[in-house]
């Protein structure tokens, strides 16, 4: 399988809180919800729609899991929510018990980097990580990360969450397509340079 990761980010790189206000205000940020006047249906809903069309599993951390295993399964009867629902999820979280509802196995924290590998190395199309900051992160800081399909708004938020490790290490991309929607959304893919 490989890891593809899809984010909104804001041009400072931030992904934190991209769908409401309330969403996480971890840190006091303030700005939840602010990709709201950048979407547009077309070109970043279609970049959402592509990604999730080659998945075969869904993978995230327990915040966004809860967002958004409290969200989709009601709104089942369009072809996203039919497919976001039908998929396999995974959800890393060393606080949530097993038994987990929306077609989810939970992979324990402290297990997290091993067990992924292993579903990286499975046969299978996409694991597809949305959101999921730190998840997003420790995965690019172990080399794990595929692909990248980075949703740049064109907006600064002057501080927040984002995906990208600080360790000093670098990582070379390498851009595979670049899209701008007529609301100023880049979608840029990158690929990891030694995946071709």
């Amino acid at each position: 399988m490989r890891i593809v990761i899809t984010e909104f980010m804001s041009l400072d790189g931030v992904v934190q809180a991209p769908g409401a206000p309330e969403e996480d205000t971890d840190g006091g940020f303030a700005h939840g919800g602010w990709t709201q006047e950048f979407f547009d249906p077309e070109v970043v809903g279609g970049a959402w729609d592509e990604a999730l069309r080659a998945a075969d599993a869904l993978l995230y951390g327990r915040r966004t899991w809860k967002a958004m295993a409290g969200a989709w399964p009601e709104r089942a009867g369009d072809p996203f929510a039919d497919r976001i629902n039908a998929l396999p999820k995974y959800v890393v979280s060393s606080t949530l018990g097993d038994e987990l509802a929306w077609n989810t196995t939970r992979v324990p924290g402290e297990e997290a980097v091993a067990h992924i590998r292993k579903l990286r190395e499975s046969e299978g199309g996409d694991l597809l990580v949305m959101g999921s900051p730190s998840l997003a992160r420790t995965l690019l800081h172990e080399g794990l990360v595929d692909e990248l399909r980075l949703m740049v708004m064109p907006v600064v938020l002057g501080g927040g969450k984002t995906i990208f490790p600080d360790g000093g290490a670098k990582h070379t991309l390498k851009l595979v397509s670049t899209v701008t929607s007529p609301t100023g959304v880049n979608v840029c893919v990158y690929r990891a340079a030694d995946k071709g």
